[in-house]
């Protein structure tokens, strides 16, 4: 009997610490708890995980996100009935051309570069996830998402926007624009996404085979 449906496999029963390279048995844990390594304190791994439908649904809206934020205007300013906005670009485009400009690429890299490669990463490795195959390049592509997590800095830049919106609105009137409300969903969204456990995804091949003998 066939079975298309796209269970969620069972992870592998040994873990080991990408740190120190201590060697664990997996075991299961309680709701909410965190397994971490006795010897450096890294993080092992984490009671459950979203399902593959729900995964690729919040990295799709996290894509979508990332285009408003980038797109649309993130704060409407008015003096004197003059009206003027800013766009993420625009900003980045204004710090290359000021004093600071040393700081335009590495902003642009942190703020906009890295997210974008994360959801499209993720994204290729959840669709066909969802088909119940593992993705090509699926190590290797790990791997770089590992290493990007400590670059997202969209709370940095969110919390830097609020606080100069704030001090613009001693002598200006500032209002957010869809681009800040879209940053703001997108931090919140990267934090859940980019936290998930992977290692089950490896077993995806081996579940499909083994339910297609049912």
């Amino acid at each position: 009997m066939n079975n298309s449906n796209a269970a969620i496999p069972s992870s592998p029963p040994i873990v080991v610490c990408r740190h120190c390279d201590r060697v664990y048995r997996r075991r299961a844990l309680p709701p909410g708890e965190t397994a971490r390594c006795a010897l450096c304190g890294a993080t092992l791994y984490r009671s459950g995980h979203l399902g593959i439908d729900r995964w690729l649904a919040l990295t799709m809206t996290a894509a979508i996100s990332w285009m408003i934020a980038n797109s649309y205007p993130l704060i409407h300013i008015s003096i004197r009935g003059h009206h003027g906005e800013t766009t993420l670009w625009q900003s980045i485009a204004a710090l290359a051309h000021s004093e600071a400009w040393p700081m335009a690429l590495p902003a642009m890299l942190l703020i906009m570069v890295v997210p974008c490669l994360q959801i499209t990463l993720l994204g290729w490795i959840l669709v066909f996830a969802r088909l119940g195959r593992r993705a090509p390049g699926l190590a290797p592509i790990i791997r770089m998402l590992m290493s990007l997590k400590p670059w997202n800095m969209t709370e940095v830049a969110l919390l830097g926007l609020l606080v100069a919106g704030i001090k613009l609105s001693g002598f200006l009137q500032v209002a957010p624009g869809a681009g800040l409300w879209a940053m703001a969903g997108l931090m919140v969204l990267m934090v859940i996404i980019t936290h998930q456990e992977t290692c089950w995804l490896w077993d995806l091949p081996a579940r499909r085979h083994n339910g297609s003998q049912r």
